[in-house]
């Protein structure tokens, strides 16, 4: 049975956000981490393209195994090694210390993506078993400068972030975090003390916080288009390499 989709600029576009011209460089990535795969053994049934594809439209609209399957005319167990195999290698990769760190500014956040593995998440204020994710933005570009692991989603952002390993990505670079991120040497609001309302200049400064922290949230709002992100079935390090996939897709689609 032939498939439905293919490799091309409509179905790059609808399930991707991305041009063709960035589609290639994300296929560029792919091969040279070995996307193709060791030589020798069984071809695979479907092109490179076509996999990577797969993968996308997986994360875009969290489909089983068998609903992808007569999509792109192969099995369901072709799709879950298609899957398994390039999931990983989608991976967002850190960015370096920028140069003119002391100019640049990024924010961190933490949301929560429920998830059924229960060895991952942990049942959070939002009453379902979910995880925490920690991303950091540029808030200049809105592109994704690293993802954190996933942590159980019961944990404050504070802890993840201390756990999480993303501070070496920080040296010299200031970075804005929300109020649930004091002592951890971010810039964070300014807040009330008992019987001390806030000084007029630390209102205006808490206003300004607010307005360029946003953007970590539309960030997060474009990202979860993804519906991979608003309820991962997978369990191991599927919602590891999710993330850090989609945050990679996030970023070509707003490459010029």
């Amino acid at each position: 049975m032939g498939g439905v989709l293919r490799a091309e600029a409509l179905w790059v576009e609808t399930f991707m956000g991305l041009r063709m011209r960035q589609f290639e460089r994300l296929l560029k990535v792919v091969r040279e981490r070995g996307g193709k795969g060791p030589g020798g053994g069984r071809p695979w049934s479907l092109p490179l393209a076509d996999r990577v594809l797969l993968v996308a439209v997986y994360y875009r609209t969290n489909l089983t195994m068998r609903q992808l399957a007569p999509l792109f005319g192969c099995s369901s167990a072709t799709v879950c090694r298609v899957k398994q195999r390039l999931s990983p290698l989608l991976a967002l990769e850190p960015a370096r210390r920028p140069t003119d760190a002391a100019q640049r500014l990024w924010i961190v956040d933490g949301t929560l993506i429920p998830v059924r593995d229960r060895s991952v998440g942990a049942s959070s204020r939002n009453y379902r078993f979910s995880a925490n994710v920690q991303v950091i933005i540029d808030a200049d570009t809105r592109l994704v400068i690293a993802t954190a692991r996933p942590a159980p989603g019961n944990r404050a952002d504070a802890r993840v972030w201390r756990e999480s390993g993303l501070a070496e990505h920080t040296a010299g670079v200031t970075v804005l975090g929300d109020d649930a991120y004091i002592n951890t040497g971010l810039v964070v609001p300014h807040r009330k003390r008992p019987g001390r309302p806030l000084l007029p200049g630390e209102e205006t400064d808490n206003a300004e916080h607010r307005r360029v922290r946003a953007r970590v949230e539309h960030t997060f709002a474009r990202m979860k288009h993804y519906k991979i992100l608003r309820d991962c079935r997978q369990h191991g390090n599927a919602l590891h390499h999710a993330v850090q996939a989609v945050a990679h897709l996030h970023n070509l689609a707003l490459a010029t």
